[in-house]
């Protein structure tokens, strides 16, 4: 029996009002690659999407780069980095509340779950899809039907593997409905010839082969099949051929089976060339034939083995050791064995990764959540402060009153007087804070430093073992002079209100961490940023960011060059450092902690976090803060 179709619109076709734009025409010239199966353009344009998405900060722009590096991913089947970045792309949609793009992303992770057997999980995130989509339908919008009519498509597809085969013929029903509605004619035709096909199959299995035939000649009668589908005719001309097969009805088998042959080696389709070339051997092993029936089954591996379509592969397997000697027949049956505890052991494997991708995100929205809470917690602290201060001014207030204009002098004068003598302890605190900081930094760092410095120039007499504890000494001078630093930072750095010194404090850590390193940088803060009007915690934030991206190119990325930006546009700060270092593979390497807690901090900002690296090409990180 031929399998079953999968038909699936899941990218969406749209590209907005104006068809001229530099970013509608990367997006056309990314998905044409993708149908084409180009993955060298793929990348290229994936790339061109976030260099874009750099100069605009337009975040659905970081959606469809996700969204193609899962495309690129799903075409040389990495099927597990196709969902991580499915899952990128779905929480952006989700914030920018894009019910479209986020009912896509949730068609698109059912069908790789799909791919790999992770029923329950395709059925609930295809539940989702509609959720999102079905209210866009009721509102008569006619692309929507094409998306709503594949999450029943595929949910009938999951009965069928499931053999729920009642479930699976009502959810085709339900696609052919909404399938009526579908504007454009190629895709409503060819949707109608899949959902026709895949109900004959599904009677093929519940052996009611002669409703089976019904639909497999309601489907040979469209109109002009053969010459506008020859694959959908060759497909329903294979089924209905196999389904009278099955009735003993025997009169134009290997006819309409070498038709349909023809069909498929003039359209170079050997994923199912293997198909037909079984239901060759059934119709010889039935009659007797054993040689014509191994010739047919020796094809089929073949053609199978071609395609890479490891169904097949098992189908031959199983059914040459029906027509083979006792020798060949155990040879083949081991193959069968080994290939399908391999494919079950990579199918389990999967799921699990996908499992685990989902509870990551899942973690990550529930850390952001409690961040969130903690925020709103303290902002509901503070302002229980300034009520309560209010408060006791107004108390204060009312009984300055009552004694009189004569001791409301004296108390005024009294309280300028404290006010002022606590504006000197503070001063002097700040200014002995300072003092330390300067201190440590400038007198004791720079003694220690001197102190290894020359020490690590001293001949060391002893053995080895004298030699590594040298070292070894060595190397905590150095682990205690960055304590030193951290120490000094933290008692000298508190985000400025003056423009001026905030730019002084951004320049004066990008230059220490670079001469640390030995680092070649730039700096360009955009001119028009008025840091007195942004919040405290922003700049705090941005400061510690930064820090923690110079960190992680001191420690891992072996650069010597390094460039930091910070502009401003549409009420949104960017902040971009970027390195020449080696690099890595962004698409397969996990999250370190620094980028764990720079996305962290960003998030909490309710901003944007991405970084963009490939081994021997650098890293850039870019951060996006509305302000």
């Amino acid at each position: 029996m031929r399998y079953i179709l999968v038909f699936l619109f899941v990218i969406n076709f749209s590209f907005g009002q104006n068809k001229n734009t530099e970013k509608d025409s990367i997006i056309k010239e990314a998905l044409n690659a993708y149908f084409k199966r180009d993955t060298v353009k793929l990348k290229k344009y994936t790339g061109a999407v976030f260099n874009l998405y750099q100069r605009t900060n337009d975040s659905t722009l970081l959606a469809k780069y996700h969204q193609y590096n899962a495309l690129r991913a799903k075409i040389t089947f990495k099927n597990d980095s196709a969902y991580y970045y499915q899952y990128q792309a779905l929480e952006i949609s989700k914030k920018l509340k894009d019910s479209l793009q986020v009912g896509l992303r949730y068609l698109s992770i059912a069908g790789l779950q799909r791919m790999n057997q992770d029923w329950i999980g395709s059925e609930e995130n295809l539940i989702q899809c509609l959720k999102y989509h079905e209210p866009l339908a009721s509102k008569d919008d006619p692309d929507i039907y094409m998306y709503v009519k594949s999450a029943y498509n595929i949910l009938g597809l999951i009965s069928f593997e499931r053999k729920r085969y009642e479930e699976s013929l009502k959810y085709y029903r339900k696609a052919l409905e909404l399938n009526e509605k579908v504007v454009n004619k190629g895709r409503k035709e060819k949707g109608y010839l899949y959902l026709i096909n895949n109900i004959g199959v599904t009677y093929m299995n519940m052996n009611n082969y002669e409703k089976a035939i019904e639909y497999f000649k309601e489907g040979l009668a469209f109109e002009n099949i053969k010459e506008n589908y020859p694959s959908n005719y060759g497909l329903f001309l294979e089924n209905f051929t196999e389904s009278s097969f099955n009735l003993e009805r025997y009169d134009d088998v290997l006819k309409n089976y070498n038709v349909v042959i023809d069909i498929r080696l003039k359209n170079g389709n050997l994923f199912d060339l293997s198909a037909v070339h079984i239901n060759i051997l059934d119709f010889y092993l039935k009659t007797g034939n054993l040689k014509k029936a191994k010739e047919y089954g020796l094809k089929a591996l073949d053609y199978a083995k071609k395609s890479g379509n490891t169904r097949y592969i098992l189908k031959s397997y199983y059914n040459l050791s029906k027509v083979t000697n006792e020798k060949e027949s155990n040879n083949y049956l081991d193959a069968y064995i080994q290939l399908s505890d391999s494919l079950q052991v990579a199918e389990r494997d999967t799921k699990n990764q996908f499992a685990r991708i989902s509870f990551e995100t899942e973690k990550k929205e529930k850390e952001n959540a409690i961040l969130t809470a903690e925020n709103q917690s303290k902002e509901l602290e503070i302002l229980e402060q300034k009520q309560q201060k209010t408060w006791g001014w107004f108390l204060a207030i009312f009984s300055l009153l009552g004694l009189g204009i004569s001791i409301l002098f004296f108390n005024l004068k009294k309280r300028k007087a404290a006010f002022i003598a606590e504006l000197d302890k503070v001063r002097v605190a700040n200014n002995e804070r300072d003092r330390i900081a300067q201190e440590l930094h400038d007198g004791i760092l720079g003694r220690l430093f001197g102190t290894r410095f020359g020490l690590g120039f001293l001949p060391v007499g002893g053995g080895k073992e004298e030699a590594e504890k040298y070292g070894q000494l060595l190397d905590e001078l150095q682990d205690i002079e960055k304590e030193i630093r951290e120490v000094s930072h933290k008692l000298s750095y508190t985000p400025s209100s003056s423009s001026e010194n905030f730019n002084a404090v951004i320049n004066e850590l990008i230059k220490e961490k670079s001469t640390i390193a030995d680092l070649n940088y730039k700096v360009d803060i955009a001119k028009e940023i008025n840091w007195d009007i942004i919040q405290k915690d922003i700049k705090t934030d941005i400061y510690r960011i930064l820090q923690e991206a110079l960190q992680n190119i001191i420690k891992h990325a072996k650069a010597n060059t390094v460039s930091v930006a910070i502009k401003e546009s549409n009420n949104n700060l960017s902040l971009e450092i970027e390195d020449n270092g080696v690099g890595f593979d962004a698409s397969e390497q996990a999250e370190g902690i620094g980028f764990r807690n720079m996305e962290a901090r960003v998030k909490k900002l309710q901003g944007i976090f991405g970084v963009q690296s490939s081994k021997g090409n650098g890293t850039n990180v870019l951060v996006q803060i509305p302000i």
